[in-house]
C-alpha cells in the first residue's frame, strides 16, 4: 500500500470517529456495548501508540497542527 493510500485510510478512520457520539446513546445501549467499545478503544490506542512510536524511533517529532 502506498503512503498516500495509507494516509487516506487513516484520514477516513478519523472521519468515521468524528461521527461517533456516545452522548446520543441510551444508558442501556452504552452499558450493553461498553465491553466491545472498551476493546475497540484499547486496540485503537495501541495501534496509534505503535505508529507514533515508529515515527519517534526515526528521530522525528509528532506535533499538533497549529490552529487555522
Amino acid at each position: 500500500m502506498s503512503t498516500n493510500e495509507t494516509i487516506a485510510r487513516l484520514d477516513a478512520a478519523v472521519s468515521a470517529l468524528r461521527d461517533v457520539d456516545v452522548s446520543a446513546w441510551s444508558e442501556d445501549a452504552l452499558r450493553d456495548q461498553l465491553g466491545e467499545l472498551s476493546t475497540v478503544l484499547c486496540a485503537l490506542d495501541a495501534a496509534l501508540a505503535r505508529v507514533a512510536d515508529g515515527v519517534r524511533a526515526r528521530g522525528l517529532r509528532i506535533e499538533e497542527p497549529a490552529p487555522a
